[in-house]
C-alpha cells in the first residue's frame, strides 16, 4: 500500500473517531483520536497495516494531558504518531497491553510519572521512582513542587 492509500484508509475506517489529521511532512503524520477509540486505531495500524511500535510519549500541555504513540511503517519510511488528549480531570485511557505488549513499561512510566492512569493495564506497578516516592506525586507535571526539602535536584527534577 502506498503513504495515500494507508492514509486514506485509516480516515475512511475511522471516520468518525479521527478529530484531525496532521500531514506534517511526507515521513510523519499525526493522527489526533478520540481516547475511546485508542484501542481500535491502535489495533488496525500495528495488526492489519504491518506497522512496528517504536514508543510512546506523554506531555503536561497546561490545558490538557497528551499522549503520543509513535508507529513506524518501515517499507514505506512512514510514521504515524495516533494523539490522544486526556481532560485533566479524567486521565485515564485504555491500555495498550491488550494489543501489544510493548506497550507494557511505557505506560507504567508515563503512569508514574504524569499520573495517566491506563485501564485494564495488568501490572502499573512503579517502574523508576524511588519506593519512598509519595504517592499522588508527579514529576513530569507541570504543577510538580519538590516535595523532599533535603533533595538536592540540580539536574533536572
Amino acid at each position: 500500500m502506498t503513504r495515500t492509500e494507508i492514509l486514506k484508509n485509516i480516515k475512511d475506517k475511522f471516520k468518525g473517531d479521527i478529530i484531525d489529521v496532521f500531514d506534517k511532512s511526507p515521513k510523519r503524520v499525526y493522527v489526533e483520536v478520540k481516547p475511546e477509540a485508542i484501542i481500535k486505531v491502535a489495533s488496525y495500524i500495528f495488526k492489519d497495516l504491518g506497522a512496528r511500535f517504536s514508543i510512546a510519549s506523554g506531555v503536561d500541555v497546561r490545558s490538557h494531558m497528551e499522549i503520543l504513540y509513535h508507529f513506524i511503517l518501515e517499507e514505506i519510511n512512514l510514521m504515524v504518531t495516533l494523539r490522544v488528549n486526556l481532560d485533566k480531570s479524567k486521565l485515564e485511557v485504555d491500555s495498550l497491553t491488550s494489543v501489544f505488549e510493548g506497550a507494557n513499561w511505557i505506560e507504567r512510566e508515563i503512569h508514574e510519572l504524569l499520573g495517566i492512569n491506563f485501564k485494564g493495564h495488568p501490572d502499573l506497578r512503579r517502574l523508576l521512582l524511588a519506593d519512598d516516592w509519595p504517592e499522588g506525586v508527579y514529576p513530569l507535571r507541570r504543577d510538580y513542587k519538590e516535595w523532599d526539602k533535603k533533595a538536592i535536584r540540580d539536574r533536572g527534577v
